[in-house]
């Protein structure tokens, strides 16, 4: 009798503390293993490091890419301007991500402090961005980027 009662609350301690640890483990490996993701940091990290051949891989021929200023560049246009020195990426620190697929295209929205040198000038903007990944030939390409600053 005593042995069942000890086993009713250990029942009602041990499934909640369960589920919660499935979820956690659960979610982290949705996001660790998300392999869009992983390709969207690793463009911010080609593109502090100036990895150009990387990052022409992975941006489509027609790439918008949509500044929060209104500035537009193509694929040609952003990778020149790496190169020039014109626009320099010195630090993206991603502080929020997300992304939802819908058959071959995947939509990355993020919030990011973004550390730029527009010639030579240094920048740090938040910002919130919309990245729309394509899928052709098994390879994912970079085919629209749009940004905004965040309501104050």
């Amino acid at each position: 009798m005593l042995l069942m009662k000890f086993l009713e609350k250990v029942k009602h301690l041990f499934i909640p503390a369960a589920i919660f640890a499935m979820s956690i483990l659960h979610c982290s490996q949705m996001y660790a293993s998300d392999p869009l993701l992983e390709l969207h940091r690793s463009k911010f990290n080609w593109m502090v490091e100036e990895q150009l051949d990387s990052l022409d891989a992975v941006l489509s021929n027609d790439l918008k890419y949509i500044h929060s200023n209104g500035w537009i560049e193509t694929k040609a246009e952003v990778l020149g301007n790496i190169r020039s020195g014109h626009l320099g990426y010195r630090e993206v620190m991603i502080e929020e991500e997300d992304v939802r697929y819908y058959g071959e295209t995947g939509i990355i929205t993020g919030r990011g402090l973004f550390r730029v040198a527009l010639d030579g000038d240094p920048l740090e903007i938040e910002l919130l961005y919309t990245e729309i990944y394509h899928k052709k030939d098994g390879r994912w390409k970079l085919v629209q980027r749009h940004a905004c600053r965040p309501p104050n």
